[in-house]
Formats: structure tokens, C-alpha cells, sequence
């Protein structure tokens, strides 16, 4: 998506003549800087494992947003049960024993989404535990994530990049289109220090 739109240039500090090809070759160049697929909001899907001990988890893409008329941002959500070990097991023998007498252990199960525990701003999860306290080792979920108004630090970054742009020679736009790879050849010197710091907030922190 392009963060500028035509009627928002001039108070951006653009031209109004500045061909929309530039600003959305800025925007696709802020994706790739950020690690997103979008800085709007966006569905994501990731397969993380648990510590072992913990049901909490972080994903790699905050904010979470939830997309009217959903009420959470979790889509769907699967689990696989950890596989307990004696002297590790955080409860009696005798709940480990039901749970492998179940096959429970290593299979996979559905969690309801408004049964995870979300924290918005830092797209940590919390995960409910069955009823013999069997926790998981791995969560396969799918989520929205990403801002449904385009911050102005994202847009002052976009007419900067846009800037960059038209000041670089060999980006000089005639014909209203740039190459994407040319563009990518020259992403280091357009993301100058003040489209980083303005971009810093927004950059994705993938799970290890």
C-alpha cells in the first residue's frame, strides 16, 4: 500500500506533481525495512516454540489488531502438547500418567482464540492450560497484526525515502515507473539516518 496519498503531499513536504510510482517504490522499500508484509494491518502466520515450563509466547508482529467484527486479533490457533518428563512434570505423577494414557502428549489441538490471554502493544500470548495441567511445546497461530492509521512517523519516513529518490541520480523518474530490484540496489543510501530513526519504532523482531 502507498503511505502518502495524492492530497496529503504538499503537507508532507512533496510536490503535488510527484509521480505516485516514487512514493509507492518509498512505501515497498519501508515494507522491506520493517520486515512486513505492511505497516497497515495485516494477517500473519508463525509456528513458535515454548520454553519448556512456560505458556507465554511473543509474536513476531505488534500490534495486534483485531479486524471488525472479530473481537480479538487471534484467527486461529493450534497447539502441540509437551511431552512431560518425571521430576519436570509441575504436577502429581498421577496427571502425567492420564495425559499419556490419552496419547495427549506430541499431538496436536485447536485453541479457541478469545481463550488466549492478548497484550496488544507487545504481542505477547498467553495460553491456557488443559484441566490435568498439560501445557504446550509449540503453538502454530494466525493473527492480525500492524496500525489501521498509518502513523505520521511512517509517512514524514515515506516522503523522505521519496526525496532520497528523486535527488538520486540514477532514480530520476521519466516515464512515472521504477525498477523494484534498482530500487533495492539503492536502498542503503535512501534509508539515511532520519528514515531510520523515524522507521525504528515499526521494524518487525522476529522469533528465534
Amino acid at each position: 500500500m502507498n503511505y502518502l496519498q495524492p492530497a496529503e503531499y504538499v503537507a508532507y513536504g512533496l510536490e503535488a506533481t510527484t509521480p505516485a510510482a516514487v512514493v509507492a517504490a518509498a512505501s515497498t522499500l519501508i515494507d522491506s525495512h520493517c520486515r512486513r508484509a505492511s505497516i497497515g494491518v495485516t494477517q500473519y502466520e508463525e509456528r513458535i516454540r515454548l520454553a519448556a515450563g512456560r505458556n507465554t509466547v511473543r509474536v513476531s508482529y505488534a500490534p495486534l489488531a483485531a479486524v471488525a467484527p472479530a473481537t480479538t486479533a487471534i484467527v486461529s490457533a493450534r497447539g502441540r502438547f509437551a511431552i512431560p518428563r518425571r521430576g519436570e512434570w509441575p504436577f502429581d505423577d498421577l496427571n502425567s500418567d492420564v495425559a499419556l494414557l490419552f496419547g495427549l502428549p506430541g499431538t496436536w489441538t485447536d485453541i479457541v482464540g478469545s481463550g488466549i490471554d492478548v497484550y496488544a502493544e507487545t504481542g505477547e500470548l498467553t495460553l491456557p492450560v488443559n484441566a490435568i495441567g498439560l501445557g504446550f511445546s509449540e503453538l502454530d497461530v494466525v493473527y492480525t497484526a500492524g496500525w489501521s492509521v498509518i502513523p505520521d512517523a511512517v509517512k514524514f519516513g515515506c516522503a523522505q525515502l521519496t526525496r532520497n529518490a528523486q535527488a538520486t541520480p540514477a532514480l530520476n523518474v521519466q516515464s512515472g515507473q521504477i525498477d523494484s530490484m534498482h530500487l533495492q540496489y539503492f536502498g542503503d543510501s535512501l534509508l539515511d539516518q532520519t528514515v531510520r530513526t523515524l522507521l525504528a519504532p515499526y521494524v518487525a523482531q522476529k522469533v528465534g
